[in-house]
């Protein structure tokens, strides 16, 4: 019952919110956004709050693999013995694949190669959660993060969240071209919360943390209504391959 009050407190102050947001869109910026981000943070508690509930049945989790070892050739990926994916290229983001909910032994081989594994590990997957694992590091000392994604978003928003995947890179900010910073001091393998934000087009930029130096420009993104994403910063910063950005939906 408690949850139930908590939920529709939730929302209702989400309603609040949005209702000052639009009060001050045209009259006051700053108090439009202040308003604004105030109810996507409780639209935010209200969702997780649902995805939290106990539910009646198990859900499948989802997951997806990222491949971003910088020096590694394309990539066979293995479940419980099982071969799942095969021949991943280097900045390439895989299909979604559908798991029970669990504990799993994941094993990454070079493309076509069974002999001699680059990677092993146990994973988790919840109920109902989608996940995107990401090989990280040379293919000698290829690591695999885990991060969870939230495609779930408030009706005609976007939502997106940056990830930190350069190993020679240092911590960086995240900006609007010439403009404020959005995310501050993301170190490697960091990933930051997600952002919601009306649908729009954007020119971002990544800078070296606490300064206007520009380490590298992503113009032009497209963050469209209902939707979730996910923006990454590969490569190396000295070296190849070149630094780069990889944006992807949720």
């Amino acid at each position: 019952m408690s949850d139930t009050r908590n939920q529709g407190d939730y929302l209702q102050k989400a309603a609040m919110y949005d209702s000052l947001a639009q009060f001050y869109k045209y009259t006051n910026p700053t108090y439009h956004m202040h308003f604004y981000l105030k109810h996507l943070h409780y639209m935010n508690k209200a969702i997780t709050m649902i995805r939290t509930q106990p539910q009646l049945t198990p859900e499948e989790a989802k997951i997806r693999v990222f491949h971003t070892s910088y020096d590694s050739s394309n990539i066979d990926f293995y479940v419980n013995g099982k071969r799942v994916l095969s021949d991943l290229p280097f900045k390439n983001v895989s299909t979604t694949l559908a798991l029970n909910p669990g504990k799993y032994h994941v094993d990454i081989y070079p493309s076509g190669n069974m002999v001699d594994s680059v990677l092993n590990k146990k994973i988790i997957v919840e109920p109902g959660k989608s996940y995107t694992l990401t090989t990280i590091d040379s293919m000698k000392k290829m690591r695999l993060l885990q991060f969870e994604n939230q495609p779930v978003i408030p009706r005609n928003e976007a939502q997106f969240r940056f990830i930190h995947l350069s190993p020679d890179t240092p911590a960086l900010d995240i900006a609007v071209k010439n403009r404020d910073v959005i995310f501050q001091k993301i170190a490697y393998k960091q990933a930051t919360d997600y952002l919601g934000l009306t649908p729009m087009t954007v020119d971002l930029e990544t800078r070296e943390t606490g300064t206007k130096t520009v380490i590298l420009s992503m113009p032009k993104l497209q963050f469209t209504a209902n939707k979730s994403y996910t923006i990454a910063l590969i490569g190396l910063t000295k070296g190849e391959p070149l630094l780069q950005f990889i944006s992807m939906e949720d």
